[in-house]
């Protein structure tokens, strides 16, 4: 018989619906249940494509002695930390303080209060190496529970305590421009010389180190900070992280080569890369960071948009119990589904060996299974052609396969990276197809995922949007509705990312400190309310609102934005002092904050060939701290005049289409030529144009 987990909309705990385990969604029932019967809580935290979440789960979960061990000792309660990200950070963190680690799946064990005694990640069935198996823990727990339970309750009380000391912040300095040199030579440390990307195995593409680096390099013109951006965009793009045949990137890579991946694919990175090789391109115009960035936007558009416009979340690691069977090639397959001449091309471009490259983690073997991985971009026309008419009949052979599980559900924090992410391209390629995806995606959230009230929800999943939105869904869907109205200049998108702004510091601004908190003031009452610092994964919400403030206060001119800026700053310098290349994203805050930054505004009519003009030569060129507003003068009264006051005077000139370029609402002599205005701006950009001091962050 299904567990309660069968009326659940998460992929998730949907996989879980079936197991002996007498699974609970996190909530009431499952505490209410664990104070009468007295026993303890099993929490187990996970995500539907995490690999070792389904080793568990086959090895443990579904296992009927271990499943009946697991009900007589504990309350079980299953999560999707995708669903509950604040359950997540804080029950991590209780790992992390226990264990000096972390990873999925989590499994903690608490007290009836939410109070956790025990944590760990992933645990055997049965003792392995020195790894305590669950059949030989629970036994032990119970005995604790039943004999020394005020030894556990008093451990809860010290990490409770510890935790609740840890959130404490003391407000620090003003973040400035020598923050950036020390993030610099943070990530130069840790830069891997020979095969590219930050530190050693396992290796993660963290795009926003890259996109942190590019603008350095704008700053500095330092090219050894540009040649580490380019060496890794090139080791990954060639690398087995990427699908070659069907495009995307797998979640990490588990060596430092960037040849065996984590196979999973998820949303949030398809959308940094596709940023990080977006902004490459326009930083270098070498055009395999266009194709690259292109070919994510296919797989995204391709495999993972939901009809409605919304993109679903991920796709797992593993088909037929196996992860990465969809995605590997023997000799023999590549053989059979290609003529011979096309045969021995890929098996010499993509370096494919007879008895495989990949080692089966469980026979630690070679099995005759392939990663396809280049040693050199494929740079030749002819060539590039000759591979394309090969990966298309291995696309088509590869979809008769078994595909691997997709998590359908759509999340508002993802989402806005994507449309962030496809605002950016349809800019810097001039491709209007991928702003009409980022704008149905848009509109998708702002009809179905809001309540009644207005307030932002999390997650939609068949038909039902459910469970209060955190600081990361408005952080990250601000930050994709003001690169839509750069990409569209439709204002209501940039309307939209200001009234959600407002919410946001209404429902998680913190008065005493400053800085955001994860949850909204009228969240779950949790041990702590947490406040994400580091850019992890993901960037940090606090981070993203740090860029999203400066960003709208300066096209609104509203200096309360840029202070609250600076309060962001202030919260999170002594760690990201301590740590700067944790911090990758806020120091892309602090680049715009610092300046030179500009704003630069497009008198027009924006059907008109020289309007259009005018924004081809601004999009075409890599200027991150510009902000790019159309003033429409066809319209008698244009909706961003209300938005943007300083703009009600700012006309066209000759009947020309008319660029004026301000630094920190000062603006140069308009000018109606595309050239003068770039010479302007990187005039502005090199820091020699006309000085003035920057608000929000401090110089």
């Amino acid at each position: 018989m299904p567990n309660r987990l069968a009326a659940e909309k998460s992929p998730y705990l949907l996989q879980h619906a079936d197991n002996p385990v007498d699974w609970h969604p996190w909530g009431p029932e499952a505490f209410d249940r664990a104070w009468k019967e007295d026993k303890p809580i099993f929490l187990s935290i996970g995500y539907s494509t995490c690999h070792w979440c389904h080793v568990m789960e086959r090895e443990s979960f579904q296992n009927p002695e271990t499943a009946g061990l697991i009900n007589d000792v504990f309350i079980p309660i299953k999560v999707d930390r995708e669903e509950r990200p604040d359950l997540d950070n804080i029950y991590m963190s209780v790992c992390q303080m226990m264990t000096s680690q972390g990873g999925w799946p989590l499994t903690i064990f608490l007290t009836a209060d939410k109070k956790p005694f025990f944590a760990a990640t992933y645990i055997p069935r049965d003792e392995r190496f020195g790894r305590m198996g669950l059949l030989e823990l629970i036994p032990r727990i119970r005995e604790l529970w039943k004999n020394r339970r005020p030894e556990l309750v008093s451990s809860a009380e010290k990490l409770v305590s510890l935790l609740k000391e840890a959130g404490r912040e003391e407000k620090g300095e003003d973040l400035n421009g020598s923050m950036l040199e020390l993030a610099y030579r943070a990530l130069a440390q840790r830069f891997d010389d020979e095969f590219g990307g930050f530190g050693k195995a396992p290796k993660f593409p963290t795009p926003h180190n890259l996109l942190f680096l590019l603008r350095y390099y704008q700053r500095s013109g330092k090219t050894y900070a540009l040649e580490k951006v380019e060496k890794t965009l090139q080791a990954m793009r060639r690398g087995g992280i990427y699908d070659h045949v069907g495009f995307g990137f797998h979640r990490y890579s588990t060596d430092e080569k960037w040849l065996v991946p984590h196979f999973e694919k998820m949303l949030y990175d398809q959308a940094q890369l596709a940023w990080a090789y977006t902004e490459g391109y326009l930083a270098t115009r070498n055009e395999e960071y266009r194709r690259t960035a292109e070919e994510i936007f296919t797989y995204v558009l391709r495999d993972l948009t939901d009809p409605a416009g919304g993109f679903h979340s991920a796709e797992d690691a593993d088909s037929e119990g196996e992860e990465g069977k969809y995605y590997l090639w023997s000799e023999e397959e590549i053989r059979r589904v290609l003529d011979p001449d096309e045969a021995d091309f890929v098996l010499r471009t993509f370096n494919l060996e007879k008895d495989g490259n990949f080692i089966d983690p469980l026979t630690g073997q070679k099995n005759g299974e392939n990663i396809l991985h280049l040693q050199g971009l494929i740079s030749e026309p002819a060539s590039r052609e000759r591979w394309e008419q090969a990966r298309i009949k291995l696309f088509n052979s590869r979809a008769q396969r078994v595909r691997p599980f997709k998590d359908d559900k759509i999340l508002t924090d993802w989402n806005g990276l994507m449309i962030a992410a496809l605002a950016q391209g349809a800019r810097a390629f001039d491709h209007p197809a991928y702003a009409e995806a980022g704008e149905k995606a848009a509109d998708f959230i702002l009809k179905n995922l809001r309540d009644p009230a207005g307030r932002l929800l999390h997650r939609y999943r068949d038909g039902q949007a459910a469970i209060p939105a955190q600081l990361d869904d408005y952080a990250f869907l601000i930050l994709g509705l003001y690169e839509l109205y750069e990409a569209t200049f439709e204002t209501g998108y940039l309307e939209k990312a200001l009234e959600l702004c407002s919410q946001a510091l209404k429902d998680f601004w913190d008065d005493r400190s400053g800085g955001f908190f994860l949850t909204a003031r009228d969240a779950e009452d949790l041990l702590i309310r947490p406040k994400e610092l580091y850019d992890g994964a993901t960037p940090s919400g606090n981070s993203v609102m740090a860029l999203n403030l400066l960003r709208l206060g300066r096209i609104t001119a509203n200096p309360d934005f840029e202070t609250r800026a600076q309060a962001i700053g202030r919260v999170l310098s002594r760690e990201a002092r301590q740590s700067p290349s944790s911090f990758t994203f806020l120091m892309m805050a602090v680049d715009f904050g610092v300046g030179p930054a500009s704003e630069v505004v497009i008198a027009g009519d924006p059907g008109r060939e020289d309007t259009r003009e005018m924004l081809r030569a601004l999009r075409n060129e890599f200027f991150p701290g510009v902000v790019v507003i159309l003033r429409p003068t066809e319209e008698e009264s244009p909706a961003i005049v209300r938005l943007a006051g300083f703009t009600r005077d700012l006309i066209t000139r000759g009947g020309k289409a008319t660029a004026y370029v301000c630094r920190n609402y000062q603006c140069e002599l308009p000018t109606t030529d595309p050239r003068d205005m770039l010479e302007l701006l990187s005039a502005f950009a090199k820091n020699t144009g006309p000085a003035c001091g920057a608000p929000g962050l401090k110089p």
